[in-house]
């Protein structure tokens, strides 16, 4: 029942040096600036696949972690409080036209891995820029949520339980995307922006995400030797969920007419594999 869909986490970005556009007044802000570049470049050099670190070493940098899905779980975690940090500092000065213009100096970019321009782009990936902190946060939870549904897939054949758990986790971070931190992005700027950067997709990718949760469950309920009634009502919720999911993507043709063929590919096997 369960499809290997790993493309969503596939998302690359530019290079960001914060401290290069910042100006900081002390050296204790010259430092935050420098961490804060420090740890998105690894990130930068892992989804970009550009790093040159060894798997040895990086195991024994990520505490011996064996799961490349978990080391890069990892670095988002140590990158994402000191992203909100900053954008607390600066939303506190959001007028000043000097921080509005280092803002836009950051060329911050994105690919898309749901858009068929950006997958099938011979120059390599398509990358969208905005220029809001809000826009870096939003793709960096994105990422998140995307490699938390990931992991769900990894560890699936040794631990229902806990795979079913992570699915669960990622679908609440794509609906705080699609709830609080993509609304105000939409409203703020009218530019070309990645599928994953609206609130409808973030929508889809937590439905579906609860939908493989359910998917799980079944299979664990399929072990305990679940009743034929119970394991049928389970296999309509995951119908539901994917229909809602469907209907979504299908009513905002405008927003999704760059969607690629093998994302909805995915949703429709998914929902052929129950029948």
């Amino acid at each position: 029942m369960m499809l290997h869909y790993l493309q969503p986490a596939k998302l690359q970005s530019n290079k960001i040096v914060f401290e290069d556009v910042f100006s900081a007044r002390d050296p204790a802000t010259l430092e935050h600036l420098k961490e804060l570049s420090s740890r998105r470049r690894v990130i930068e050099e892992s989804i970009n696949q550009s790093s040159f670190i060894t798997e040895a070493i990086a195991r024994e940098m990520s505490g011996g972690l064996t799961s490349h899905c978990l080391r890069d779980l990892q670095k988002l975690e140590q990158y994402l409080p000191l992203l909100e940090n900053l954008i607390f500092h600066v939303d506190l000065v959001c007028s000043n036209q000097r921080v509005v213009r280092w803002i836009s100096e950051l060329k911050i970019r994105w690919s898309s891995a749901l858009s068929s321009s950006s997958l099938f782009n011979l120059r390599g990936p398509k990358f969208f820029q905005i220029d809001n902190l809000r826009y870096e946060l939003g793709m960096t939870l994105y990422l998140y949520a995307a490699l938390l549904r990931e992991r769900a897939i990894e560890i699936l054949p040794a631990d229902l339980v806990q795979s079913a758990t992570l699915f669960r986790e990622a679908s609440g971070v794509f609906q705080h995307l699609a709830n609080e931190v993509f609304p105000s992005l939409q409203s703020s700027q009218s530019v070309e922006r990645p599928l994953e950067a609206t609130p409808s997709m973030c929508t889809v990718m937590s439905i579906i995400c609860l939908a493989e949760a359910q998917a799980v469950t079944i299979r664990k309920a399929e072990e305990k030797g679940s009743t034929v009634g119970l394991l049928a009502k389970l296999h309509y919720g995951i119908t539901e969920l994917l229909g809602e999911a469907t209907a979504i993507v299908y009513s905002n043709t405008i927003e999704y007419k760059d969607i690629s063929s093998s994302f909805l590919f995915f949703i429709g096997n998914f929902l052929s594999c129950l029948h």
